[in-house]
């Protein structure tokens, strides 16, 4: 068992150092921009430690604002100016339009269906239009306010009641309950839990899960040749917990699909499921069940995890400065005034709250990288 083991170590060594030969082949024949000596096989990796934006944001500062890091057996180019970020997303946008896919969001296909993976084309520009027309537009943000209001106004109470009771107020866990109820209520017109239930846990570690997973630093993304032996584990924990979201997802659609045959022209729900079955069955768009499954994950996931970590990071930063927690509890004081309930209309007259959620974003971004581009062939 030993010798099977050393055998197996000894080929992934003398795989992973034929890549770094073969990839610095290549840097010599490629003209690259400066960046940071790479060490053997390896490469850069070392350099970007526990939280790449900032050691990114500190290397730009001695190799410039367009520097090459060797990871692994792939080579990035780090773009820190506004003016060269402009340049490559703007006027080479068509170059730079692919994305450079992770092993753990190939796990059931995702990335071939996810409309964060999907390659700019006809299938591509015809979900982001369906996302933007049945959830983003004006008309869709304006008829949803109520439900917004609803979901708020339970937090509200739920907060009011810990405190007659002199319980203890986990903000995180609160703020994910807001906004995955309400997420489920824009999707499915459903609570999906509630305040103290059991499947809270559940639904947050599984929806965490999916959001850690797919940005945890994986041996596999810098060394393609050991995504076959998927060395951390990470393309199995990744698979079962998208299998959770989407097998919960799958139940759902067919529910609502069963509902539909046996209610045949009563009214229907108004949510977003309901105009996405509608789009599926009519002859404008090609729209499977999958497609769909695959981009209600991706809705939700993005909607629930980031908006609960920021409203978690900003109360966190509020609690450590009380003069700061005075200045915006005063601003609310006297523009909306005592007991009031705060409504979407008077965002605009709160300028110091809104700044507060500016330095959260500046100082706690839910995803200060992004996906990386990928270029498609040279500028």
């Amino acid at each position: 068992m030993d010798l099977i083991k050393l055998f197996l170590a000894l080929f992934c060594f003398f795989l992973a150092w034929f890549y770094v030969l073969r990839s610095n082949t290549r840097r010599r024949s490629a003209n690259l921009p400066p960046g940071p000596r790479p060490s053997p096989i390896i490469g850069n990796i070392l350099q970007l430690g526990r939280n790449p934006h900032q050691s990114l944001a500190k290397l730009s500062k001695t190799y410039g604002p367009l520097m090459s890091l060797q990871l692994g057996s792939i080579y990035t180019v780090v773009v820190s100016s506004p003016e060269l970020a402009k340049e490559v997303l703007q006027k080479h946008d068509q170059v730079f339009s692919g994305r450079t896919i992770a092993a753990a969001a190939q796990v059931h296909d995702h990335h071939k269906i996810s409309m964060a993976y999907l390659p700019v084309g006809k299938e591509w520009r015809t979900i982001r239009k369906i996302c933007k027309e049945q959830m983003f537009s004006t008309y869709r943000l304006d008829a949803s306010q109520g439900l917004r209001r609803e979901k708020l106004q339970k937090l509200r109470d739920y907060v009011h009641r810990c405190c007659i009771t002199g319980r203890v107020v986990n903000i995180g866990e609160a703020a994910f309950i807001t906004s995955l109820n309400l997420m489920s209520a824009t999707l499915f017109s459903v609570d999906f839990t509630d305040f103290d239930s059991d499947v809270t846990q559940e639904l947050k570690e599984t929806i965490e899960g999916v959001a850690k997973i797919v940005g945890a630093p994986n041996l596999a993304d810098f060394f393609p040749i050991l995504k076959m032996i998927d060395p951390q584990g990470i393309q199995r924990q990744a698979k079962f917990y998208f299998g959770r979201l989407l097998a919960m997802f799958e139940e759902i659609i067919n529910q609502r699909l069963q509902s539909r045959k046996a209610t045949n022209g009563s009214p229907k729900k108004n949510d977003l499921l309901e105009a996405l079955l509608d789009l599926s069955q009519g002859s404008e768009y090609e729209l499977s069940c999958k497609q769909i499954n695959h981009l209600l994950v991706d809705l939700f996931v993005a909607g629930s995890d980031t908006t609960s970590s920021t409203v978690e990071w900003a109360m966190t930063e509020l609690l450590l400065s009380p003069e700061k927690m005075a200045k915006a509890k005063n601003e609310l004081k006297s523009v909306i005034g005592e007991n009031k309930q705060v409504e979407e209309s008077d965002i605009s007259r709160l300028p110091y709250l809104q700044a507060v959620i500016k330095e959260t974003f500046r100082y706690h971004p839910a995803g200060p990288l992004l996906i990386p581009r990928k270029g498609g062939r040279r500028c």
